[in-house]
């Protein structure tokens, strides 16, 4: 039976018709695409973005890796990945090799002579130490494009000549061929230059990079340069500006000096040749009578740039310091008041340097008048009349400008084929020209760098000659890890006797408080333990590895990094691992220093911020006293004048008995009579000018009356306040203040 027109009408809209399969089924295959292909891609994109975050975190937070060679690995995190640089220490070797080369510099003033060349084949031997190292490679690669430069510069001239030739002569077809040319060869010309700037840059911070790490290694090693430099008296002024101002400037010198020299030298030869064959003999001659005199009025003319620029580098560091000062000691500077007093220092500072800089701008006036003359008009004025000799004094020649045509050859060809030779020459002698311009400018590079090489070498021959003198001499120094002993020690500062003839035995467990007025020398005996300082004579017993005596300095020092380095300085955070260290051991040594409330005050471990900027006088001693937990040494030096100065004696009660309670044996330096209770021993520095002292127990009579003769001179002294301050008051009235 047939279906009826109403049974089938309601079916028909729900049938698709070919078209809309066909649209069904590339839907139907896009979305199983999608499924398939770009979802798990999106996926796996969020899972790498994923992971780089924690890459990006674990690198911030670790700093290095150690590979299987014991060398450290820098990780450092950039916007798209995590950089990892290989750092290979500087051995031991290397240095005394290198030893003999850096001897101290003279007094001489930085100019080209033959110190100059010693110091800087000095220091070449650091930036380019094989002929296969990465440098090397960059300087032959350097060399090529040089070379290739001026190849095509030549080249470039002829094209020049070529196509004004085929203008004249009127030929089209020559001149568009011409001009094809001239695009193609616009190619390498173009790369070439950008290649050049390039690779000079890329050599000075190669340069830099080595110069950089071989003075890092000397500065920091374990002889402790950074801290003997400062007394050393060789350098004017902090390494600060040395070790980045200076090393840059002389790399940057130094690269691009190569490539001022170089090239114009083989512009000189290059150009000069293929001018010669042109100009003839006579022309040749007075091509080179050009060149040396010239250069002998630029020679005379020439001011002492390197020690110019060796003045304006030091003036230009003393400025900084002045600057870097300002900002360590704000807060003493504010509580003094003393802010106009340091502005006057700063613009002082700054007056000079930019009186200098001045002067030097002046004294390049007369300098650059008479080189730009020399070079831009005498020259080109040479060149006009060295290209007038083939024209004017021999009038028949076979080559050059006036070279006759063959017996059939047009005029205009005659006249086309001379003006292409007269637009060659002259774009070889513009381009002569312009390299002896930047040879004659090079003289005063070369100036510069010589003041640059002086302070580079002044850094690096201070370092050598600290390195090679050691702090600890095995002479005056017993290895004894249970144990500080001074016997006989006579310690001083430069021309003045402060102990004479100490016998100080400190024990396991035998806590000793040093006290004294102040700068009798409590503070240079605990140089001496911490072996900062050599004794003058005597013998001095202490556990060699310095983790066995720790020093909390009067100032607590706050490091660079998160709040986790701040406790654990100066481990970083793999040898906090290698330790087996945990959060939650360090949460714990910050609650007995009074300091948990930190964590989420700043926002956890990881937070990095300016801590000194951030902690207050108080929290800053208690931070030093949570690194004493945590590295738990045999021995502790406590400066006790200033390292727990800020905290309640409650609080600083509870310190020095979580101390005791380590195992941690104290040596503390006080002026606070307070602090004399929590040790066993006194030793009292008398300050006398013969360098004497005493030694008693806590607790003995002796002990008690110097406990009360140190109250009773506190109460005198405050006795005398009021008579003090009458005094004042006389005084203000003398001068009507």
């Amino acid at each position: 039976m047939a279906s009826s027109p109403s049974t089938s009408a309601p079916t028909a809209p729900f049938l698709l018709s070919q078209t809309g399969r066909r649209s069904a089924a590339v839907l139907l295959s896009a979305a199983i695409l999608l499924r398939s292909r770009v979802v798990p891609e999106l996926f796996r994109r969020k899972e790498r973005a994923s992971v780089r975050e924690e890459e990006l975190e674990r690198a911030k937070r670790e700093l290095y890796e150690v590979d299987k060679d014991g060398n450290k690995v820098l990780l450092v995190p950039t916007s798209r990945k995590v950089s990892r640089v290989t750092i290979h220490p500087t051995p031991e070797s290397l240095y005394l090799a290198h030893r003999a080369l850096f001897p101290l510099p003279s007094s001489a003033t930085p100019g080209l002579n033959r110190a100059f060349i010693a110091q800087l084949r000095a220091i070449l031997r650091i930036i380019l130490p094989h002929p296969v190292c990465k440098e090397s490679f960059m300087l032959a690669l350097h060399s090529t494009f040089l070379v290739l430069r001026t190849i095509l510069s030549v080249a470039v001239a002829r094209l020049d000549g070529r196509l004004v030739r085929d203008l004249v002569s009127a030929d089209a077809k020559g001149f568009l061929k011409g001009l094809g040319l001239w695009f193609l060869l616009a190619v390498p010309s173009t790369y070439t230059n950008s290649m050049l700037r390039y690779l000079q840059s890329k050599l000075s911070l190669a340069f830099r990079t080595r110069l950089t790490r071989y003075t890092h290694d000397l500065y920091m090693s374990p002889e402790l340069e950074y801290y003997r430099l400062i007394d050393s008296g060789y350098l004017n002024g902090g390494a600060d500006q040395y070790i980045t101002n200076d090393v840059q400037r002389f790399c940057d010198a130094l690269s691009a000096l190569y490539g001022n020299l170089l090239k114009p030298t083989l512009d000189m030869i290059i150009f000069t040749t293929q001018l010669s064959q042109s100009l003839g003999g006579l022309g040749t001659v007075g091509l080179f009578a050009n060149y040396f005199f010239t250069g002998y009025i630029l020679r005379r003319v020439t001011p002492a740039f390197g020690k110019l620029a060796a003045v304006e580098a030091r003036l230009e560091g003393e400025y900084r310091a002045g600057v870097g000062r300002i900002g360590r000691e704000s807060e003493e500077i504010a509580f003094y008041g003393g802010g106009l007093r340091e502005k006057s220092i700063l613009a002082r500072a700054y007056k000079r340097l930019i009186s200098h800089v001045n002067s030097i701008y002046k004294i390049r006036i007369a300098y650059e008048w008479t080189e730009d003359y020399v070079i831009k008009y005498l020259w080109s004025a040479a060149g006009y009349l060295l290209m007038s000799i083939p024209v004017f004094l021999i009038p028949t020649r076979t080559v050059g400008i006036q070279a006759p045509g063959s017996p059939g050859e047009k005029v205009w060809d005659q006249v086309a084929g001379r003006t292409e030779s007269y637009i060659s020459n002259r774009r070889l002698l513009l381009s002569l020209a312009d390299a002896g311009g930047r040879l004659m400018y090079s003289n005063k590079d070369l100036a510069e760098l010589a003041g640059y090489t002086s302070r580079v070498y002044t850094l690096l021959s201070t370092l050598h000659h600290l390195h090679a003198t050691p702090l600890s001499l095995t002479s005056h120094l017993t290895a004894n890890p249970d144990r500080i002993a001074l016997t006989e020690v006579n310690v001083a500062a430069p021309g003045q006797l402060l102990v004479k003839d100490l016998n100080l035995v400190v024990e396991r467990g035998e806590h000793t408080c040093i006290v004294g007025a102040n700068g009798v020398g409590k503070t240079a005996i605990a140089r001496v333990v911490a072996g900062l300082w050599e004794p003058e004579e005597g013998e001095v017993e202490r556990p060699l590895e310095r983790e066995e005596v720790m020093v909390v300095p009067q100032r607590a020092y706050l490091t660079a990094g998160s709040l986790r380095d701040q406790v654990i300085y100066p481990y970083a955070y793999p040898q906090f691992i290698a330790h087996g260290g945990t959060d939650a051991e360090l949460q714990a040594i910050l609650k007995d220093a009074h300091l948990e409330y930190l964590l989420e005050r700043e926002g956890g471990w990881d937070t990095v911020k300016e801590w000194k900027d951030v902690l207050s006088g108080g929290e800053k001693q208690r931070m030093g006293m949570a690194r004493l937990f945590y590295h738990r040494p045999t021995f502790a030096i406590l400066d006790g004048v200033e390292c727990t100065s800020a905290v309640s004696t409650d609080v600083e009660s509870h310190l020095y008995n979580h101390a005791k309670s380590l195992n941690i044996t104290i040596l503390t330096i006080s002026t606070r009579p307070a602090l004399i209770k929590y040790h066993s021993r006194l030793l009292k520095i008398l300050g006398d000018g013969r360098g004497g002292w005493e030694l008693s127990k806590v607790g003995t009579e002796e002990a008690r009356m110097e406990v009360d003769r140190e109250i009773g001179e506190l109460e005198r002294r405050l006795g005398e306040v009021g008579e003090w301050e009458g005094r004042l008051d006389v005084i203000k009235g003398e001068l009507g203040v």
